[in-house]
């Protein structure tokens, strides 16, 4: 039986640990019938061993966002193992620690600027970068954490989250004349090494355990993968510049 991404050729950022929503949208892709190429930072290695856990090999290439020698080179690398792009997810955020934990007021515009270039520029310059690979259109999906509100400890990723979002309604308007698309999934807390890396995000979590209209499980991140995959296939080829909510419902509830 035919998968919704047969003959898809997907570029997958973020691949950190297994628990990652990148591995499961990267695993979910290839059970759908893709071919998938992973990039990493600042530990190709790292991404290289949990890549050998996908159903099927996939090539790891060391990308830095934040460097300009590194994404130049970036079409050259993927066309060289799979000639053209219909998809790539964005899967990359970062922030100082002194931008997190209820730090806000007395964040530097230093580490700001930091998370805002790693999480939010970096959509526009990965899309730049892949977009010569793109010839035929395709699909553009990022990962945000609803930007709508304020949330507790988790500071100045939120202003960049919102940036995120507004970011990629601006590549959908201005890549959709070339068929490309560009959304978001905006995804529930997942117990990720990024999330790890927020102090007290046990009490951001704890949000869902009182809010989720449907049980949420932070150990379970391929309804999220799956929401990143139905964005790539062709299921929704006019829809752009729009952000899919798979956080169990708590974007909709009011208390």
């Amino acid at each position: 039986m035919s998968g919704i991404l047969d003959g898809k050729r997907i570029l997958i950022t973020g691949v950190l640990m297994e628990s990652s929503i990148a591995f499961h949208a990267a695993k979910v892709a290839q059970e759908q019938g893709a071919e998938v190429i992973l990039t990493a930072f600042p530990r190709p290695t790292l991404t290289e061993r949990i890549a050998k856990k996908l159903p099927k090999p996939a090539k790891v290439i060391e990308l830095d966002v934040t460097n300009t020698e590194h994404l130049d080179r970036l079409a050259g690398l993927v066309r060289d193992e799979l000639g053209s792009l219909d998809g790539v997810v964005h899967s990359i955020g970062f922030a100082p620690q002194d931008a997190l934990g209820g730090n806000f007021l007395n964040t530097p515009f230093e580490s700001v600027a930091t998370a805002m270039h790693v999480s939010a520029f970096s959509l526009k310059s990965l899309a730049m970068a892949c977009k010569p690979l793109m010839n035929d259109g395709g699909s553009i999906v990022g990962l945000t954490f609803d930007a709508q509100f304020a949330w507790p400890q988790y500071d100045w990723m939120g202003p960049a989250k919102a940036a995120l979002e507004a970011t990629s309604r601006y590549l959908a308007r201005d890549l959709g004349k070339e068929d490309i698309r560009c959304n978001l999934i905006s995804a529930g807390p997942i117990g990720s090494m990024a999330a790890k890396s927020i102090p007290g995000f046990g009490e951001l979590a704890d949000v869902w355990n009182h809010r989720s209209p449907l049980e949420w499980n932070m150990a379970d991140p391929e309804p999220a993968g799956r929401g990143i995959v139905a964005l790539l296939s062709d299921f929704f080829p006019k829809t752009t510049g729009e952000i899919i909510h798979v956080d169990g419902g708590v974007h909709m509830i009011g208390a």
